[in-house]
């Protein structure tokens, strides 16, 4: 996982997977009438699942949510991405929520505010595609050049850029109070339904998660 912000880290995903396994994730699931019960409700079940804001991928009236944070420079993110868009596909009843979360530096900011302004062209997924894409680390010039072969209009981007900045930071801002109020210390972390899953699962184990997420929601 990258992007640790202390030397602490957290628990395993083996330990994680574990407690998922046994349907015992107390301390990662999510109780979202006590999450809203905190001062700046920032966990609120329509904040996290449901910002008008956030693109979204996969069926979006399926029946569990995926919720990622990611960042365009982490190597696990972009190792991870097919994987879980296959399984999101395979699934066809997944909804995936989009959560940029740039936490590995500049580059990683402006890559993150560069694909949110892209959404406003209808071209987000496509950004996000090219970004999450190249196997090297991600310079300004190279998310234009990125962009640009992607069928991003550049001169319209920038201008959104303008426009919407004050939006496209406010939707980094609840995206990381969201991920900190979860606890989680890097990208790539996820909620699976009502499962807090902090690190990176192979397909078998995503298929794992979501079955269990399904079971606990109908319990």
């Amino acid at each position: 996982m990258a992007g640790f912000r202390t030397k602490a880290l957290g628990p395993t995903r083996r330990a994680a997977l574990t407690l998922i396994g046994a349907g015992a994730f107390a301390a990662g699931g999510i109780n979202w009438a006590r999450a809203a019960s905190s001062d700046d409700e920032v966990l609120t079940e329509a904040k996290v699942l449901r910002d008008p804001d956030v693109p979204v991928a996969g069926n979006p009236d399926g029946n569990i949510s995926i919720i990622e944070w990611s960042d365009y420079n982490c190597p696990y993110c972009r190792k991870l991405e097919p994987e879980l868009r296959q399984v999101v596909q395979d699934d066809g009843k997944v909804r995936l929520v989009m959560k940029d979360w740039p936490i590995l530096g500049p580059v990683s900011v402006t890559a993150a505010r560069t694909a949110l302004a892209a959404k406003y062209q209808d071209k987000y997924h496509q950004a996000h595609d090219a970004m999450m894409g190249v196997s090297s680390r991600l310079t300004e010039p190279r998310i234009n050049e990125l962009l640009a072969a992607a069928g991003v209009d550049m001169d319209r981007l920038k201008s959104d850029l303008t426009a919407h900045g004050k939006d496209i930071d406010a939707l980094l801002k609840r995206n990381n109070e969201q991920a900190e109020a979860f606890g989680f210390r890097g990208t790539p972390s996820f909620i699976v339904g009502k499962y807090r899953v902090p690190g990176v699962l192979s397909m078998a184990e995503f298929e794992q998660v979501i079955a269990d997420a399904r079971k606990a929601k109908m319990n």
